[in-house]
């Protein structure tokens, strides 16, 4: 991947910022659950009018994926994924906690990704091999060796969780809070593995992962960060759970949640 196809990309995903911050508002209050969907809907559709020309301009052999809550293996070849709106319902309700998200994937390998939160106006990218950057200044995990200090994170990647998962997600916060200094439990997940990157939160884990999940993995392992599934094994879109860690704790943590994760027989 070049520096050229990041900075164009990083251009057409400013300016889907610039047009989703013509929709928001600090003052936006919902009354209720068809007007936030009617809202989410309508973001996501202008954040996409804007990014995908743009992308296919910019690299028109890669195919487009936009279904941030999608899972599973991908085709073969190069694919642009997008999570047009990050923490969406945070924006329709007038917080600033979200982001425009892209990140190119080559047969099931995250190349390239760019994560924007339009309201600090922070912009984080990467390149696979060329390390991970804020506001174009370098960025490195947090150097901690010890859960007991460790600012810690999970969030839901997407809404209708069964009973099973979300009595997982809620075992794990009880087992990292007696192993962690604090455990944040937030959405978008791109978010806390863009914080993972900068070295702002230590480890992020996740049993739900989702393809739109492939940009903010890139960060963190471009920023020295750890990436795997929960049984150790290499992180790949397919992967059912997975944590982002500092490699310092990424062992005690993962420790801490192997527990939590169903056994597959052999």
């Amino acid at each position: 991947m070049s520096q050229d196809l990041l900075t164009a990309t990083t251009t057409a995903v400013r300016e889907a910022g610039t047009r989703m911050l013509t929709r928001y508002s600090p003052d936006s209050r919902q009354p209720g659950l068809p007007a936030v969907l009617d809202s989410l809907h309508a973001n996501d559709s202008a954040v996409a009018e804007v990014l995908r020309p743009a992308l296919a301009a910019i690299r028109p052999q890669a195919r487009w994926l936009d279904d941030e809550h999608g899972s599973g293996p991908l085709p073969a070849g190069e694919w642009w994924l997008i999570d047009p709106v990050g923490g969406n319902v945070n924006a329709v309700h007038g917080t600033p906690d979200w982001n425009i998200g892209v990140s190119l994937v080559r047969d099931g390998r995250p190349v390239l990704a760019v994560l924007y939160f339009p309201v600090p106006d922070e912009m984080f990218t990467a390149l696979e091999g060329g390390g991970a950057f804020l506001n174009g200044d370098r960025m490195r995990v947090s150097a901690k060796t010890s859960l007991a200090g460790a600012l810690t994170g999970t969030g839901q990647a997407q809404p209708g969780h069964d009973a099973e998962l979300l009595e997982r997600m809620g075992t794990s916060f009880t087992a990292m809070s007696k192993a962690a200094l604090h455990v944040r439990i937030s959405v978008p997940v791109s978010q806390q593995l863009a914080q993972v990157a900068a070295g702002r939160l230590d480890l992020h884990w996740q049993f739900d992962n989702v393809r739109s999940h492939a940009a903010g993995v890139l960060l963190v392992r471009e920023a020295g960060g750890v990436v795997t599934g929960l049984g150790g094994e290499p992180w790949d879109p397919a992967v059912e759970s997975y944590l982002a860690a500092a490699p310092g704790v990424h062992a005690a943590a993962l420790d801490v949640l192997a527990a939590l994760t169903p056994r597959v027989p052999s």
